[in-house]
């Protein structure tokens, strides 16, 4: 957490020596804290900094919100499956979510949260002291660009350690392959992870705003988008309003990006975007709603098989 401390510095006129102090101006308090947009968001915390500012916050936050936005795909998986809209917008829809998947990655998500995060929570909670949270809310530009940095640093990160994890037959076979276990991903599949990955992805997820010095409010919601941006991975759904369809760049990848690596798994190797898939050749043309297949993909798996035939 960050502590923030403020201090006036006043200057006197005509005089070689400055004089500093160190109680804050309440008048310039006022005016920044009036001139800051999330300013009234950040104070609806008054009154429960006692629980804000405990390290088991960001645990709790990130582990109710995880579930809390998955239990709405796991109802459409479950009794919308027959509808001719699911049908429509489903990546694989010839692929059937079955009550035995759903049991198999719940269990072991929940045995990775009981045995490897609330321990890792509880140790934080016991060696690590509660931080005083600051007063004034971040500015605006801070709170945006550095979720933004975050993510990006991120998606180089994980771009490298994925890669890795699918180039080295080891690693893949004994941590990464257990991700991969499903060719049609569904929401569960988000953190049906090996431990070792679980770990992983957490602590660069949770690093990744030290880099910035960022504000507690800043950190906690760079948590919520990544774990909202990381299922819409694995939703296996092309929806209209999904992520990648308002990105003009069309340089976020999305769940039909994520869609195709679980069905080519030496493809789309960035989490969140397509830069550096495309830079380095790993980047495979998505399937669309309905299991529709672009020109492009089209003629990429074409030139993939003339590859294979030369070899």
């Amino acid at each position: 957490m960050v502590n923030v401390t403020h201090s006036a510095a006043v200057f006197e006129a005509g005089s070689n020596s400055t004089n500093i102090s160190t109680v804050p101006d309440p008048v310039e308090v006022l005016l920044s804290r009036e001139s800051r947009f999330l300013q009234p968001i950040w104070d609806l915390r008054l009154g429960y900094e006692e629980y804000l500012q405990s390290p088991l916050f960001p645990v709790f936050l990130s582990v109710f919100y995880y579930f809390g936005l998955c239990i709405p795909f796991t109802f459409l998986d479950v009794f919308c499956k027959n509808q001719q809209w699911y049908k429509r917008y489903k990546i694989q829809p010839d692929k059937e979510i079955t009550a035995a998947q759903l049991w198999d990655t719940l269990t072991l998500t929940m045995w990775n949260h009981v045995l490897f995060i609330m321990p890792a929570a509880v140790a934080q909670w016991v060696w690590t002291p509660s931080s005083p949270l600051p007063e004034m809310a971040p500015t605006l530009f801070d709170f945006i660009w550095h979720q933004i940095a975050g993510l990006f640093i991120f998606d180089f990160q994980y771009y490298v350690w994925h890669m890795t994890h699918h180039k080295i037959r080891f690693l893949y076979r004994h941590i990464h392959a257990v991700h991969h276990r499903y060719n049609s991903p569904f929401v569960w599949v988000t953190q049906y992870l090996h431990p070792w990955e679980l770990v992983v992805t957490g602590f660069l997820t949770t690093t990744n705003t030290w880099f910035f010095d960022s504000h507690p409010f800043t950190v906690w919601s760079y948590m919520v988008v990544s774990i909202t941006i990381s299922v819409e991975d694995h939703i296996g759904f092309d929806f209209p309003f999904s992520l990648h369809n308002m990105d003009p760049t069309g340089n976020f990848g999305g769940s039909p990006k994520h869609d195709m690596h679980h069905q080519k798994p030496l493809t789309n190797f960035e989490p969140f975007f397509n830069h550096f898939d495309k830079m380095f050749g790993s980047f495979c043309p998505p399937m669309g709603p309905g299991g529709t297949k672009s020109k492009a993909l089209k003629d990429y798996e074409r030139k993939a098989k003339e590859c294979k035939k030369n070899f």
